[in-house]
């Protein structure tokens, strides 16, 4: 009908609109560690529908790339922490470029701007695992594209933690900031060389985990709508936690003798479950805050002006290690299936609205896996829970979670469903010795959410679009020369 015609044509000016209103330099992390993935196509539209320009991975998985082949989506490719000492051989990082730039690099291929040398290598946690590999990787990888003649317009940069710079505990204020003492010569080297081949400062920034685990620490200061206690600074004053710390990594470049050389953040964002302080509300009021000041170009106190900035993360990651805390599951701007979680103004211009969820998301039959209230012997049942809860997510059952007041029966149906879901359903997958059942009815109790999950095909393989299998034949022919 025209009215029909009409109410589209609308809705379609709303969206275009939308998308232009994104601010300039914002970007998202893909991360993949999920066990039920959609496919890379749809994530792309995902990115292109909201207006994303520029998406960060954490590899350079073939089907990933391909889907971002004529996108036009400024990219940063990764190599992962464990084959930093591979890239430590020359030859092997000649190899790597060649298969994972080159071969993307034509027009019309992929937009990469950056490759991501490793991922936070220096975390201390890491206990000095990779301190020998990292820099030698760094300086192989921007070689061989500058060999491969790449080198002009793809820079090989590092994601490190902001745990890599500090202030003094007796002066622990921003322009007190100072690479750690036990990196800092390695720090000095790093920095020079990105000054020397023109690439960025790259660091993951998190307000939530001074939040996190820390009961001393003020609330408001982890947002950016003011506090009633900033840190005053020899006169300059700080009422934000990413601001102190950001200007804690400016002072630190600026004492190792490289004050203006160009900061990327790589990592920003807040999780929706897994913890008290892990929520939609605080997310929405953290990414809400952050993206007016963008908008803004207002910087930090120490540098102010345009901020590159990539927000972490889009889509929820179930295969994700906890072992930082259960939130680790959560940070995606979207959940598991692509669909928004809470809105957001990504105009910076008080727009804010749901974001656009991801098209022709094919799920799972409307089927729950819930506790057999009729089952005999339940003996078994917290080893049937822990057994589908090692094998699936829980994490929403932990303290000040979504689902942490569910009864002794809303935690076995959850985890058993979770297990049910990730299995595919199979028949199999919901038994448990007797103490589990499938059901037609919905299961979730609000707040909490008994998801059903997204279907891949039954190889777990996914279909490759035209333009993926087009890049994979160029693939095959350039390395059968």
């Amino acid at each position: 009908m025209p009215e029909m015609g009409i109410f589209r044509l609308l809705i379609w000016v709303f969206m275009v609109g939308y998308v232009g209103c994104m601010i300039d330099g914002i970007g998202v992390n893909w991360g993949t560690m999920a066990i039920r993935r959609l496919p890379p196509d749809t994530v792309v539209q995902l990115l292109k529908d909201n207006g994303f320009q520029k998406v960060k991975l954490f590899d350079a998985d073939q089907s990933t790339m391909s889907s971002l082949a004529g996108s036009g989506i400024e990219v940063m490719v990764a190599i992962p922490n464990n084959q930093l000492e591979a890239m430590n051989d020359y030859e092997t990082a000649k190899r790597w470029v060649d298969r994972n730039i080159t071969l993307y690099n034509f027009d019309g291929g992929v937009n990469i701007k950056y490759v991501a040398v490793g991922n936070e290598p220096f975390l201390k946690s890491y206990n000095g695992s990779f301190l020998n590999t990292t820099f030698p990787a760094l300086q192989n990888i921007q070689n061989a594209l500058n060999e491969a003649g790449a080198g002009d317009t793809i820079k090989a940069t590092v994601p490190l933690n902001a745990d890599v710079y500090d202030s003094p505990k007796d002066n622990s204020v921003p322009s007190a900031g100072r690479f750690r003492s036990d990196i800092n010569d390695l720090m000095v080297q790093i920095v020079q060389f990105l000054n020397n081949s023109n690439a960025p400062f790259t660091v993951n920034i998190y307000p939530y985990l001074s939040l996190y685990g820390n009961t001393g620490f003020p609330i408001d200061y982890a947002f950016f709508d003011g506090t009633s206690k900033p840190v005053d600074d020899n006169g300059v004053m700080y009422d934000n936690v990413f601001d102190a710390n950001f200007d804690t990594l400016v002072s630190s470049l600026r004492a190792a003798g490289f004050p203006d050389l160009p900061i990327l953040i790589g990592e920003v964002g807040w999780p929706t479950d897994g913890d008290m302080f892990a929520t939609s509300l605080y997310a929405q009021r953290f990414y809400n805050g952050l993206l007016k000041r963008l908008a803004q170009n207002k910087g930090s106190p120490l540098r102010p002006g345009h901020l590159v900035v990539y927000l972490f993360g889009l889509i929820d990651e179930d295969a994700k290690s906890i072992a930082p805390g259960n939130f680790e599951r959560h940070w995606g701007i979207f959940s598991y299936d692509g669909q928004p979680k809470f809105p957001m103004d990504l105009s910076g211009q008080g727009q804010s609205s749901l974001p656009i969820g991801a098209n022709n998301v094919k799920y799972l039959p409307a089927q729950w896996c819930v506790l057999n209230t009729n089952a005999k012997d339940m003996s078994t049942l917290p080893d049937n829970i822990n057994y589908a809860c090692t094998y699936s997510d829980c994490t929403s059952l932990g303290y000040g979670s979504t689902c942490n007041k569910l009864d002794a029966q809303g935690n076995a149906s959850y985890a058993f469903n979770m297990y049910y879901q990730v299995q595919g359903h199979k028949d199999e997958s919901c038994d448990f010795g007797g103490l589990a059942v499938v059901t037609t009815q919905n299961a979730s109790q609000d707040p909490c959410k008994f998801p059903i999950q997204i279907e891949v095909s039954s190889s777990g393989v996914l279909i490759l679009s035209m333009r993926a299998v087009m890049v994979a034949l160029l693939f095959f022919i350039f390395f059968s020369l």
